[in-house]
């Protein structure tokens, strides 16, 4: 699995790479059980600080993503798929309804909310 970082990104690295692996995760790229790679070794390949890399290892942990055995490494943890997905909704729904706040706030109808979320939908299609 290849975790690119973007300096232009407005998310900090450490998330970067916790939100490529989650990705990763969810579609079986990474299988439960499967080993990744050390501490060290992630931030030697992306030319990073190893305190960058273990935040993002140690917010994987504390979600429940990975499992850390002392000595041994960092593997996916036994999740079942449907419960990494449903993880998604719940941070899709909060992103929502921040949008639909925001959006009452402005004076958007529901119309128009939906569509510029049919715009970027589109947007993205053909990316």
């Amino acid at each position: 699995m290849k975790i690119i970082i973007s300096n232009a990104s407005d998310k900090p690295i450490y998330e970067q790479i916790t939100l490529q692996l989650k990705n990763a995760m969810v579609k079986g790229d990474l299988k439960s059980g499967e080993a990744l790679p050390s501490i060290r070794m992630l931030a030697k390949d992306l030319k990073i600080s190893v305190m960058t890399t273990k935040r993002a290892y140690s917010d994987l942990e504390k979600d429940g993503f990975i499992e850390t055995v002392p000595g041994k490494g960092s593997f996916v943890a036994e999740r079942n798929r449907q419960f990494m997905l449903e993880e998604y909704q719940r941070e899709i729904e909060s992103h929502l309804q921040k949008a639909l706040d925001l959006a009452k706030t402005a004076g958007i109808d529901r119309q128009d909310l939906i569509e510029i979320l049919n715009f970027l939908g589109e947007e993205n299609i053909h990316e």
